[in-house]
């Protein structure tokens, strides 16, 4: 007859020589590889070297900088001054090829001051900032109704400080596509 602790050790020997014959073995074919697996983003577009979480959106505000370039997003004035100069036309003349091949696309274009003047006079002044982007953007092609225009004056300003490299970045007229 056999004892408990024998039998404990036949019932475990059983279940072990049981599951050895369940393990794992390799698919013969492999299943295709996810979307995105080659470094586009799900939908099979976005950045080369960034995921699903990177891809970025067509008509965003991050395609937007990244097709136009880092920095090209506004244009800077001089002092006193809402004059699109010929620097500034190169900028804008990127901005609206993007915003042609992107039409449905809307955007607000924000004018800014140095923090010299009073607010009333640097509200106005970011205004002809922003209209006059606006209206070299329009010379482009850019439908008027899609853009709108708002003036912050000195109350956002790029730079903090209170000399001319400071000034010279908050003179400033910025292209947003809002979110």
């Amino acid at each position: 007859m056999m004892n408990s602790a024998s039998l404990k050790i036949v019932a475990i020997a059983a279940a072990l020589a049981m599951t050895a014959g369940c393990a794992k073995k390799a698919p013969k074919e492999l299943p295709p590889a996810p979307v995105g697996a080659d470094g586009t983003g799900a939908d099979g577009t976005g950045d080369p070297n960034g995921g699903v979480g990177n891809a970025v959106v067509p008509g965003s505000q991050a395609d937007f900088i990244r097709t136009v370039g880092q920095g090209r997003d506004r244009i800077l004035f001089e002092t006193d001054s809402y004059s699109v100069d010929a620097e500034d036309r190169a900028v804008l003349d990127a901005q609206a090829a993007w915003l042609q091949a992107n039409p449905n696309v809307r955007v607000t274009i924000e004018g800014h001051a140095d923090e010299r003047g009073t607010r009333e006079y640097n509200l106005a002044l970011g205004e002809r900032r922003a209209n006059s982007a606006a209206a070299y953007l329009q010379s482009r092609g850019i439908s008027a109704s899609r853009m709108s225009v708002i003036s912050w004056g000195k109350e956002r300003p790029e730079a903090l400080g209170s000399d001319e490299s400071a000034w010279a970045l908050n003179r400033r007229a910025v292209t947003v596509v809002p979110q």
